[in-house]
């Protein structure tokens, strides 16, 4: 049970094409966010759909599969694990962010 403590299985659609960074040692790095969409029926019986925004980091292959294949708008199914990191932004203020480190990428819906 220890492979299931930290893992996390997304599907959803690029809110933009990816952002592909190259590291000083030649490794690359995609970022990019995808939407997930949940449905139901609110108290009036009308139809809801609840539009949910992540965040998702891929280094090595993946990011390399990813700027060759992946854009804005393509379906895929995610596997990974989040991470919390925080920072400074210009003013001094710390700031926060939760991702999604993939390690898994299965590109869905038509090519």
């Amino acid at each position: 049970m220890n492979t299931l403590r930290n893992k996390v299985q997304l599907i959803g659609n690029l809110g933009n094409d990816p952002e592909i960074i190259t590291t000083e040692s030649g490794k690359k790095l995609a970022k990019f966010s995808i939407a997930t969409n949940e449905s139901y029926k609110d108290s009036k019986g009308e139809r809801v759909t609840d539009t949910q925004w992540h965040n998702v980091i891929a280094w090595g292959k993946i990011a390399e599969i990813i700027e060759s294949y992946v854009t804005k708008g393509k379906e895929v199914a995610i596997e990974g694990k989040l991470i919390n990191r925080s920072w400074e932004d210009k003013e001094g203020n710390k700031r926060y962010t939760t991702e999604v480190v993939c390690n898994e990428l299965l590109m869905l819906g038509k090519s």
